[in-house]
């Protein structure tokens, strides 16, 4: 009989399996859909992201408000808000997203079919994750970003059902929640064009009702087993590195939910590139490009650490538990990345701004 803790390992390489498949085929990734709605005024993989975050959001809350799932032990929710390490973090982040072009879920998916780019950019994110957590740059963490965080359970909590709740004295996280998922696939469906992309709406579909499975299995799974276990649905930072470790030593623990998701994105985008024969062996073009996927890579690793979360740990799981934390990073992440973009692609990171204020053409 395996043990519990296997179970805990296999049930997220399943959900990721999930995942990685829905996001090989659909070419659902974070950056892309920025780039695409900036530089070709195309949203559809934007709607696809937002509705992979706006399912999650509804599924979770509804699941929290029957007491199938509690998230309340959720990281997102019980540190206190990282408000410095949000900002600081969140814009590295998207600086280095921008000089990679995808985020480090985006690498697993890219691994799946052949990419090594993508390798070499697990391995430098993994490390730089495990540095900001536990190494060298953790110093600086702890030294400059730690105290500016802000501690919210005086107000009632850490997201934002439970801050309005405690200010209006009754619970309406769940009218909130539906409130907002409502509004959110308005603007989601309202394209014609995105109602057309049939396999866009079940990859948004497919993985937003996955990271609210992911709150089920952990928070089903710590509710039951006497030792500590990390409420979580999914994140692709500190887990990137937490495999590497399993992966080059025997520590005598097993490995968790957020190392089996890791796993499993990648096998499930593997199979995925396999039947559609997508499968690429591709790598650097040359040191300059790898020397920029190695920077990307580190600040995507140490970033992710200080804001608590990626573009899937704090931009869909986060979302999903209405974590204040959640909408901050996923700003700071957006300005980051379109900063790295205009650097690229423009030659000056702050070209944007001097777009937003150039008069516009009456003609």
């Amino acid at each position: 009989m395996l043990e519990s803790g296997w179970v805990l390992a296999l049930s997220g390489c399943a959900v990721g399996g999930v995942i990685g498949f829905a996001a090989r085929r659909s070419h659902f990734c974070t950056m892309a859909a920025l780039e695409r709605h900036w530089y070709a005024s195309d949203d559809g993989q934007l709607r696809a992201w937002a509705l992979a975050a706006l399912t999650a959001l509804i599924a979770t809350q509804v699941l929290a408000a029957t007491g199938a799932v509690d998230v309340t032990q959720s990281f997102y929710l019980t540190e206190p808000l990282p408000l410095a390490g949000a900002i600081v973090g969140g814009l590295m982040f998207g600086f280095g997203m921008a000089l990679v072009g995808t985020c480090g879920f985006g690498a697993l998916v890219r691994l799946g079919g052949g990419n090594l780019r993508a390798l070499v950019v697990l391995t430098g994110l993994g490390l730089a994750a495990l540095a900001a957590q536990r190494g060298v740059t953790a110093h600086l963490r702890v030294a400059l970003l730690d105290p500016l965080s802000v501690d919210l359970n005086s107000y009632g909590g850490q997201s934002l059902g439970a801050l309005l709740s405690t200010m209006f004295g009754v619970d309406i996280a769940l009218p909130l929640a539906l409130a907002i998922g409502t509004a959110g696939l308005w603007w989601v469906f309202k394209s014609a064009s995105f109602r057309a992309e049939r396999g866009r709406m079940i990859a948004g579909l497919v993985i937003g009702l996955c990271i609210a499975a992911g709150w089920a299995i952990t928070s089903g799974h710590a509710a039951r087993s006497l030792d500590p276990v990390q409420v979580e649905a999914g994140s692709f930072v500190m887990p990137v590195g937490d495999t590497i470790l399993h992966i080059i030593a025997v520590t005598g623990e097993l490995p968790d939910y957020g190392v089996g998701l890791v796993i499993g994105v990648f096998l499930g985008a593997a199979v995925s590139a396999l039947r559609s024969d997508d499968m690429r062996w591709e790598a650097c073009d040359d040191a300059r490009e790898l020397g920029r996927h190695l920077l990307g890579a580190f600040l995507m690793g140490t970033g992710g650490v200080f804001a608590l979360g990626c573009t899937i740990g704090q931009g869909v799981s986060a979302f999903s538990v209405m974590a204040i934390s959640a909408p901050i990073v996923m700003i700071s992440i957006a300005l980051g990345a379109r900063m790295g973009l205009g650097m690229l692609v423009e030659g000056t990171p702050f070209g944007f701004i001097a777009d937003w204020r150039a008069p516009k053409s009456s003609g």
